[in-house]
């Protein structure tokens, strides 16, 4: 009998596997060839451009629940759940950023993720470092449209990493190896230029 159909085909070996998955992708590719002068990324970018309208409501709900996530951490401390729930606002903002047209806040919600995500135990995050990162990242997206507004997120964002970097120093002192890779440069390039 055979596998179903999106079952990954595994062969079996002496002392290993090879397991390959399905290629989703093929059913979304049309079998019908393009026609001339048909470009499927300029129509995407043209579909980007018509969605870009609504890109400021967008990142400001974003912010909104932000937002909200910090006053569920400042109401109960952190849970799992809520941190959870902060961390994932922020990651979401840092990920949605360049593409809403506010690549310069990537930093600071980078940098509330980093706290989060490396400090070993959350319920020792100081409240006003959580409150900074999140004021941060309102007031960059809120006065974006400032000639100087790049220049000021990331005079914001260094002195947040700098903080951030020195809670993390002092709260993984005993992890030396873990440090270094904490300290360390981003791996993804600067979006924020």
């Amino acid at each position: 009998m055979a596998p179903p159909k999106d079952t990954p085909a595994v062969a079996t070996y002496a002392d290993y596997e090879v397991i390959t998955p399905n290629n989703k992708l093929r059913k979304a590719i049309s079998a019908m060839p393009l026609s001339p002068g048909d470009d499927p990324v300029a129509r995407a970018e043209q579909a980007l451009a018509e969605l870009s309208t609504e890109f400021a409501s967008w990142m400001d709900a974003e912010c909104v629940r932000l937002d909200n996530a910090r006053d569920k951490v400042k109401q109960s401390g952190f849970t799992s759940k809520s941190k959870e729930e902060i961390f994932h606002a922020a990651h979401d903002i840092k990920g949605e950023a360049a593409t809403f047209g506010y690549p310069a806040v990537a930093a600071a919600a980078d940098s509330l993720c980093r706290l989060i995500e490396h400090t070993p135990d959350a319920t020792r995050i100081p409240f006003k470092l959580v409150d900074q990162h999140v004021d941060a990242v309102r007031a960059i997206i809120r006065e974006y449209a400032r000639s100087d507004a790049k220049e000021l997120a990331a005079l914001l964002t260094g002195r947040l990493r700098e903080v951030t970097d020195e809670f993390l120093i002092h709260e993984n002192r005993g992890r030396p190896g873990y440090l270094e890779s904490v300290l360390g440069p981003p791996l993804a390039p600067d979006q924020s230029v």
